[in-house]
């Protein structure tokens, strides 16, 4: 039954992706964008804080250990993406993605798709970890992945068409990097059934990875709108994130 979940899930993650895709290489309004941004924010870090990491804590005896391995893993996270420019960017406008920098539009465009490709690779992981436990904190870990994706898919559709790929090329490879969700939560399962002691140490793997996207890729962005109006819409969006999981780990609990 938990098995059905996971793939049900990452199918439904796999499609509202692939929509999302052909939606985007469409183009879509910057403001609609720095919207979706906030939004994930709010989700991500309402994930984090209210069912990922309590959860964890719960499920292991040792709490030291895991805040231990929250921290390894935004250390981790910032090595791999100093080291491999594995950026979860929204936007044309990052430094990373940037016109003008050294590296070829062509390049650019095939390390954003192996990126993807390890990055949903790495969501399948997470997304089994969490129904391992309950199917409760395996809804609410997929909704704020696919939340955050939203942007996401935004931004690197957006790049491989700057990069100089057609719309279906696009299309093609978001599709492909969207199999490879479902290729890493099906793996896992079958190895971490076997491993149930390494479940709360991925859950809080999966807590940092939500923080350091939330606070070192997302947050920063929105600081290029400085005027009231629109930073009272970030704060709102991120609220409204953060309460649509309150109310989800109210009503599930």
């Amino acid at each position: 039954m938990t098995l059905f979940w996971i793939i049900g899930t990452c199918l439904i993650a796999g499609f509202i992706s692939f929509i999302l895709a052909i939606i985007f290489a469409n183009k879509v309004s910057k403001t609609t964008t720095n919207n979706m941004v906030s939004l994930a924010i709010g989700t991500l870090l309402g994930a984090v804080f209210l069912e990922i990491l309590p959860h964890a804590l719960e499920l292991s005896q040792d709490h030291h250990n895991i805040m231990f391995a929250v921290l390894i893993g935004i250390l981790s996270f910032f090595i791999l993406e100093k080291l491999l420019i594995w950026r979860h960017c929204h936007g044309n406008h990052c430094e990373a993605h940037a016109v003008g920098t050294q590296i070829s539009k062509d390049k650019k465009g095939s390390l954003i798709f192996v990126g993807d490709l390890f990055h949903n690779f790495v969501d399948g992981i997470l997304i089994t970890s969490a129904f391992l436990v309950n199917i409760n904190l395996g809804l609410v870990t997929a909704l704020a992945i696919i939340a955050h994706e939203i942007p996401q898919e935004m931004g690197n559709v957006s790049i491989l068409l700057h990069s100089g790929y057609s719309k279906l090329q696009a299309i093609y490879f978001n599709l492909i990097a969207s199999v490879a969700t479902l290729g890493g939560a099906v793996l896992s399962y079958f190895i971490l059934e076997s491993f149930q002691d390494l479940i709360p140490y991925i859950l809080a793997i999966a807590a940092s990875s939500m923080l350091y996207i939330s606070v070192s890729d997302l947050m920063p962005g929105l600081h290029e709108k400085t005027e009231l109006s629109d930073s009272s819409l970030q704060v709102s969006l991120i609220s409204i994130g953060v309460l649509i999981i309150f109310i989800i780990h109210q009503y599930l609990h």
